[in-house]
């Protein structure tokens, strides 16, 4: 297993350098960069560069953008301007040595400072961590204690019509988009055009230090339903069906014949004997499971619901091209996300010790 897990740690690195070579690559074509966001608010085409600029200092940053010194609207500027604004963001560098100083720089957990924010990258994305993992951890908790009790419910009641029924629904909470299903909650309960139940943004009230613990505890839970409800709908859908799947892949080989003859009740056989080995899966997707819940679904939903977490600090920063915090959340993710698939495997092993890695290829 040492062997298997230094493997995979090894293949990380050319895996990360990849991911952040391409996004990099990308970026060198993609118009309008920081600099030619200042140039155009310097020239009367955008919001005003003081408040772009806001909090003073110099603006040193490790992204990427144009390389060069003409820009689109930069007649008529001081060409000292454009260099000192390329020099304030990094782009008076050639793009390989950008990029390897950039890399050299994130190998030390060292994300350097937002060019729009007078403020470091990583306290950045830790004062917006609090809200995104609100959404992740009881979206993955609610989902799981959905899906379970019903893909073990379904297993059991396999071809009848509740079985049917309740795939017909999954099937259609799955298709349905969330950030659609979530314009469709603020429409019905936010005062959008029928009822105003709801609060529409924030996760606590403006009165929240003045409520006492047990209202702090409603008002908290009051935010969060309607964001909750559009994540779920499609979160426990996969589970559901993996859940059930399982169960019945398990519920037809031998050992539960033998349990059943042997004249246990059904209640034993499932739980006693399938349960453990139905689960395997189910329970070494967990890891993925949060860190699905915790990124991927909160874009859309903590914009629609304006929510100021990971989601909508990175929507923000890639249409501002605050290159730092972009390159700093997908290094950072992806990370997360190949360290999460290896514990996945440590996880599938530790359930299930028949499982040996180290004699498959990585």
């Amino acid at each position: 297993m040492g062997a298997y897990i230094l493997r995979r740690l090894l293949l990380m690195i050319p895996t990360m350098v990849g991911i952040m070579g391409i996004s990099f690559l990308v970026i060198q074509f993609a118009p309008g960069g920081p600099v030619e966001q200042v140039v155009a608010q310097l020239s009367g085409q955008g919001d005003s560069a003081d408040q772009r600029l806001s909090g003073g200092g110099d603006i040193v940053g490790q992204g990427a953008g144009n390389d060069g010194s003409t820009y689109r609207g930069a007649q008529g500027l001081d060409p000292d301007l454009i260099k000192k604004l390329e020099k304030q963001f990094g782009f008076d560098k050639p793009p390989l040595t950008r990029f390897l100083d950039m890399m050299w720089n994130y190998i030390r957990f060292d994300f350097g400072e937002s060019f729009f924010r007078n403020a470091s990258v990583l306290s950045i994305i830790a004062d917006k961590m609090p809200v995104s993992i609100s959404l992740g951890v009881w979206v993955l908790l609610l989902s799981y204690a959905i899906s379970i009790p019903l893909g073990i419910r379904k297993a059991v009641k396999d071809g009848s019509t509740f079985d049917v029924w309740t795939s017909g629904v999954i099937v259609v909470g799955y298709a349905v988009p969330g950030f659609l299903f979530g314009i469709l909650l603020i429409v019905l309960f936010a005062g959008g055009s029928f009822y105003n139940w709801f609060p529409l943004r924030g996760l606590t009230s403006d009165n929240f230090a003045d409520l006492s613990w047990w209202q702090k505890i409603l008002d908290y839970f009051w935010h969060l339903t309607l964001p909750l409800t559009a994540l779920l709908l499609s979160a426990f859908a996969t589970t559901t069906l993996l859940t059930k799947n399982s169960f019945i892949d398990e519920i037809k080989k031998q050992y539960v014949v033998t349990a059943r003859a042997k004249g246990l009740s059904e209640h034993r056989v499932l739980y006693d004997h399938v349960f453990r080995n139905a689960m395997l899966i189910v329970i070494a997707g967990i890891p993925g499971a949060f860190v699905a819940a915790f990124f991927t679904g909160s874009l859309l939903i903590e914009n629609i619901f304006s929510l100021d977490g990971l989601g909508r600090l990175g929507y923000l920063s890639i249409v501002n091209r605050d290159y730092p915090i972009v390159f700093a959340t997908l290094y950072i993710f992806s990370l997360l996300g190949l360290v999460v698939g290896l514990v996945s495997d440590l996880i599938y092993t530790w359930i299930d010790p028949r499982i040996d890695f180290d004699r498959r290829d990585v």
